[in-house]
C-alpha cells in the first residue's frame, strides 16, 4: 500500500496525465478514480476536493517555474539575457509538460473553483513582473531602451500565445516552434 504522500504525488501524476489528452475532456473525479484503480472515496481520503487537486498542480508549476526563474536571475547577469533565458524556459516548460500547459492557459479550469483561475491569473502576474524586473535592470545599465511595462506585457502575451497555441493544436505545434527566429523579432 502506498504511502499517503506517495499516493498524493499518484494522483496528481494521474490528473496531469490526463491532462495530456489532446481532445481536452472534462475530467471527473469519476474518471480519475477509475484510472488509478481506486475508489472517488479514496481520492478524497488525500484530497478534500478536485479543486483541490488542481491547487496540488498549480503549486507544482509554481514551484517548477519560479525555482527556474530565480536561478536564471541569479546565476545570469546580463539582464537581457535573463529576459530571454525566461521566456525560452517559460516555453519549455509548457512543452515538457503538455498537461500542465492546459492548466497555466485556464482551459483545464473551466467549470472549476474560479480561485483556480484566479492564482494562475497571479502566477502569470508574477512571471510578467520578473521580467519587468530584467528589463528594467537592463534600462538602467543602458543596455535597453524601451518600457520595461509594455515589454514585458507582449513578452508575457508571447508566451501565453505560444501555450495557448500549443494546446489549441492538440500539443501538435510546440511552444518553441521557431523560436530561434521569433526571439530575433524579439530581441532583435
Amino acid at each position: 500500500m502506498a504511502k499517503t504522500g506517495e499516493r498524493k504525488a499518484q494522483i496528481l501524476q494521474t490528473l496531469a496525465a490526463m491532462l495530456e489528452n489532446p481532445k481536452g475532456e472534462r475530467i471527473t473525479t469519476a474518471l480519475l478514480a477509475a484510472r488509478l484503480d481506486v475508489s472517488e472515496a479514496a481520492l478524497y481520503r488525500h484530497f478534500t476536493s478536485k479543486a483541490q487537486m488542481f491547487e496540488g498542480l498549480i503549486e507544482f508549476i509554481e514551484q517548477t517555474v519560479f525555482t527556474l526563474v530565480n536561478k536564471i536571475q541569479v546565476e545570469e547577469k546580463d539582464p537581457m539575457k535573463q529576459v530571454e533565458a525566461t521566456v525560452t524556459t517559460l516555453l519549455g516548460f509548457a512543452q515538457k509538460n503538455p498537461g500542465m500547459t492546459r492548466v497555466l492557459i485556464g482551459e483545464a479550469l473551466v467549470n472549476e473553483d474560479e480561485r483556480l483561475q484566479a492564482r494562475i491569473n497571479q502566477l502569470t502576474d508574477k512571471l510578467e513582473a520578473a521580467l519587468r524586473q530584467s528589463l528594467r535592470i537592463a534600462q538602467a545599465a543602458n543596455g535597453w531602451h524601451g518600457d520595461a511595462q509594455a515589454d514585458a506585457a507582449v513578452l508575457i502575451a508571447y508566451v501565453l500565445g505560444r501555450w495557448q497555441l500549443f494546446a489549441k493544436s492538440g500539443f501538435r505545434r510546440t511552444p518553441q516552434d521557431g523560436w530561434a527566429l521569433q526571439r530575433k523579432f524579439l530581441f532583435g
